[in-house]
């Protein structure tokens, strides 16, 4: 009697173990991955956005570019088709915020060294000065990885209207002589496949790159397909 009702004990604790492995199993499948958000103009701050912008509440992307790099190549949306990226603006001889900035796009570049899906894009607001001949040498200073990092120049029409309008991003100067002038922030944009903003970070502070290489990985996830819970098991 004693040995039947050790085997029955055996097979009601093996029972029990598959019981919470297959509830773990489809837990896993059912539990809601994180996901982030999609920015739209209206809900970000109106002192970074274009008047025209400003109420925008959906379908918004970033336009169509042509921009050069630094070796002097053209750079337009299809050098970033099917990536994730990181954009921001910056210019080569700023003394405050740029700096930091810089460190920490070399650092996110670091830390995402091999991955193939995800690029940086830094943007020049003071084009006229920042041609591809000083973006070349303050690239070799930095340590930019041409192969995944862009700094572009262009037109200060042209760079002016994708901050404003695209990558809502930077601060408009009424009230100059140049309607054209801008004042760039600290904001790193995350640009997910579909050229949405996908998230804003501070590019001086290094809880929030943090939070930006999670973001990037939670990003990647959203792409990759989930496998069926039986497809583990069997």
């Amino acid at each position: 009697m004693a040995h039947h009702l050790a085997r029955y004990k055996t097979l009601f604790i093996t029972l029990g173990i598959l019981s919470v492995i297959i509830m773990t199993l489809i837990y896993s499948q059912l539990k809601v991955a994180p996901t982030l958000p999609v920015y739209q103009p209206d809900m970000v701050d109106k002192e970074l956005v274009d008047s025209t912008m400003q109420y925008v509440k959906k379908y918004h992307t970033i336009a169509d570019f042509s921009l050069t790099n630094q070796n002097e190549k053209t750079i337009t949306q299809k050098d970033y088709e099917n990536h994730i990226y990181v954009a921001d603006f910056f210019f080569t001889t700023c003394q405050t915020i740029c700096p930091i900035m810089t460190e920490h796009m070399v650092q996110i570049q670091k830390e995402l060294e091999g991955d193939t899906l995800v690029k940086l894009l830094s943007h020049s607001v003071i084009p006229t000065y920042d041609t591809p001949e000083v973006l070349k040498a303050y690239a070799i200073k930095k340590g930019v990885d041409d192969s995944r990092w862009n700094l572009v120049t262009g037109s200060q029409e042209e760079i002016f209207t994708l901050a404003r309008k695209s990558y809502l991003a930077v601060k408009d100067i009424p009230g100059t002589e140049d309607d054209l002038d801008m004042i760039h922030t600290e904001n790193f944009m995350l640009i997910d496949k579909k050229r949405q903003i996908r998230g804003y970070y501070d590019g001086t502070d290094p809880e929030a790159i943090d939070q930006l290489l999670e973001d990037i990985e939670i990003l990647k996830a959203s792409y990759e397909p989930r496998k069926a819970w039986y497809q583990k098991i069997f």
